[in-house]
């Protein structure tokens, strides 16, 4: 007999990965101190997340900007971004276990103070822990493109995402996303061009910025003969 709930329309695929001795070792004894987990609306009443709750001062240890990465992968680009900008602080949200226990990794290996790793729904994150007005940049680094029609409602750049991200934006932040499909390039540009509080830092797309490290999503696409497209929106 039908329950009612509505079905949550998912934004990725969740993957399985075979953790390695280190990867594992990295979880072990580091999610303690560099993790969080995202809870899920579906949860129990006492574990459902409140609006805002999340203290980013005390998440990181200090006041300082920071960054949002959805969907960090495996975490090189991300290492490689926060160990450049030790001036601002980078939360990286990913589902893939793996991905989480190298970035894990990686951090250490580097002596990074300024990285945290959230395992989740980036929305859920957005949506029910971080206060609007505090995110200096929100990063979207080659999100899946769902490049079949009839799911293209699984797109993370859509208009309701798009407002809820703009929200988490101090007025002056960034939006930066990038992909390698034409056609969800084109999208993703219509649909940032349409919200009224953001404005194209350049026109169309945006040259390739050198802060942003090469990764194996844009290898493969360049190998594949796709453009590579950056948009960078500001908040007014």
């Amino acid at each position: 007999m039908p329950s009612g709930r509505v079905a949550r329309i998912r934004t990725f695929h969740p993957r399985r990965g075979r953790l390695s001795g280190r990867h594992l070792d990295a979880l072990e004894r580091l999610w303690a101190s560099y993790g969080l987990t995202v809870p899920t609306p579906e949860g129990p009443e006492s574990d459902r997340p409140d609006a805002g709750r999340l203290d980013l001062v005390e998440l990181f240890g200090r006041t300082a900007p920071v960054v949002l990465e959805i969907g960090s992968g495996m975490g090189d680009a991300t290492v490689a971004m926060a160990a450049a900008d030790p001036g601002r602080d980078y939360l990286a949200v990913e589902v893939h276990t793996p991905g989480i226990a190298n970035l894990l990794a990686l951090t250490e290996r580097q002596g990074l103070t300024n990285v945290r790793i959230a395992q989740g729904d980036a929305l859920d994150l957005v949506r029910h822990l971080l206060p609007p007005d505090r995110l200096d940049a929100v990063h979207v680094f080659f999100p899946d493109p769902w490049p079949k029609p009839r799911h293209h409602k699984r797109r993370l750049i859509q208009p309701a995402h798009v407002a809820l991200l703009r929200s988490r934006l101090v007025p002056g932040g960034t939006l930066h996303c990038a992909t390698d499909w034409p056609e969800y390039a084109e999208s993703m540009r219509d649909t940032l061009t349409a919200d009224p509080e953001l404005v194209n830092l350049f026109p169309g797309f945006a040259p390739r910025p050198a802060h942003r490290p090469v990764t194996k999503f844009e290898r493969r696409g360049t190998a594949a003969g796709r453009p590579i497209r950056d948009l960078i929106f500001r908040r007014r």
